[in-house]
């Protein structure tokens, strides 16, 4: 392991979220990969962690004050073994090389056990709409898709939305590749009901992490009934986690963004639920204002000198990371564990650290890695796309129902995998080795290319 570790570090030294990624997976198929020497003598690993192509480009636009502006954009397309290359578009000052490179990387084995047709991708810019007009968010799109257009397309790269980018951003590239392309198809998924795109797809994350939940407890006859839950985030992600666990009889007491966080012991209700998402999703505010509106709710700021989130120190049973990779770290885990926390789901994208990782695991609490848990958004993107393909429409019920089997199918497959190699119950090392061996297996019988 340590040599094809040292593979990946010494030719891009610099790219640590992309090196943890890799050190996660490769981890898992060790095991795999001794088992069956015909993956080594290919040289998968070392192929799979190499993009097959990796696009970067400048995106000049003009600000509504008639200021230059110039911002980077990236796409990369990390594997097609399975299908198309799937994955969203990030759009934060944050976004770089390596963070991009993870997210592709991690999506591979994503989209593998979503039993889906589809390949894994990432991209996106380092552009930021908070604060921004519509006009200049329109701009600023219209542009980064004047020279993603080259690239992408239903049949070779089908991008979404991820952190910053939903249904307006989706929107306004869409109408763009449309003009450029000359031709109305399923480029992208996210897209508005009228124009091609699904019902569910918002909540499908949300929903599909607290269905994956539901199967892991279901394991120990248990159910989400009358759990206390902690959520970080406040977006689409974090939204329909609270509203699928308030569905199975659950409570969520929590909700952040990147100023705090609102502390909730009486629960965050459905008319609680409908406050947040009109301040998000139309008001764009803060989630202070929620404490400022509910008093029997507590609002902590973000303290940089701590080195750990008081948010997850409180009494729970489940939490569901839901905001940005890296959110809980060792001291984190630690707390969520002494605070009787016996279920995690991840709806963000590697939200713990290693450190975290074992610690759970170490616990052996039900942990259900983003790979796994969150899949139900590009699930329902991959519906979308089978929508889009046969020029249908299926109802609420319908996509919910095939999420609903999509989550089922994705935990059955990651309780057989850890169990056929001796590790049964660790559902890190059932996603990694069931998402690998069906890329794996893709890649050798199509060759070495």
């Amino acid at each position: 392991m340590s040599d094809l570790l040292s593979f990946v570090k010494d030719r891009d030294p610099d790219q640590k979220e992309f090196h943890q990624a890799v050190e996660e997976v490769l981890e898992s198929v060790m095991p795999v990969l001794e088992r069956n020497p015909e993956y080594v003598k290919a040289k998968i690993i070392e192929r799979i962690t190499e993009p097959e192509r990796l696009i970067q480009f400048r995106v000049p636009w003009v600000d509504d004050a008639g200021n230059v502006q110039v911002n980077r954009g990236f796409r990369i397309e990390m594997s097609s073994a399975i299908g198309p290359y799937k994955g969203g578009l990030r759009f934060h000052p944050s976004v770089t090389l390596s963070i991009l490179k993870f997210l592709a990387f991690e999506q591979v084995f994503k989209n593998a056990l979503t039993t889906l047709p589809m390949g894994g991708g990432k991209g996106g810019s380092d552009f930021d709409p908070k604060g921004k007009s519509d006009n200049e968010v329109m701009k600023f799109c219209q542009s980064f898709m004047s020279e993603l257009f080259r690239h992408i397309g239903p049949d070779t790269d089908v991008p979404a939305g991820d952190i910053g980018v939903g249904g307006r951003e989706i929107g306004y590239m869409f109408g763009q590749y449309k003009k450029l392309r000359n031709e109305f198809t399923g480029v992208l998924t996210g897209k508005g009901l009228a124009w091609g795109g699904s019902l569910i797809r918002p909540e499908a994350t949300g929903y599909g992490c607290v269905y994956f939940c539901a199967e892991m407890l279901a394991t120990k006859e248990d159910s989400l009934k009358d759990k206390t839950c902690l959520v970080s985030g406040s977006g689409n992600v974090a939204q329909y986690t609270v509203e699928k666990v308030l569905d199975l009889g659950g409570k969520c007491v929590t909700l952040s963004d990147s100023s705090g966080y609102i502390y909730d012991e009486t629960g965050i209700d459905a008319d609680k639920l409908a406050f947040v998402m009109d301040l998000k999703n139309v008001k764009r505010g803060r989630i202070k204002e929620y404490a400022d509106k509910y008093s029997e709710a507590v609002y902590t700021e973000i303290d940089s000198t701590l080195d750990y989130n008081p948010l997850w120190h409180h009494k729970a049973d489940c939490a569901f990371p839901s905001a940005t990779q890296n959110e809980i770290n060792g001291k984190d885990a630690q707390n969520l564990i002494d605070n009787g926390v016996f279920v995690v789901g991840e709806g963000a994208n590697m939200p713990s650290t290693p450190d975290a990782i074992n610690i759970f695991l170490d616990n052996k609490i039900l942990y259900g890695p983003g790979k796994a848990a969150n899949a139900g958004g590009v699930a329902v993107s991959g519906l979308e796309m089978s929508q889009n393909s046969m020029r249908l429409d299926w109802t609420r019920e319908e996509v919910d129902t095939r999420l609903n089997l999509i989550m089922k199918n994705i935990h059955q497959a990651c309780v057989d995998a850890s169990t056929e190699y001796g590790m049964e119950g660790n559902y890190v090392a059932g996603a990694n080795i069931a998402g690998f061996l069906k890329v794996a297996n893709s890649m050798i019988d199509q060759g070495i290319v």
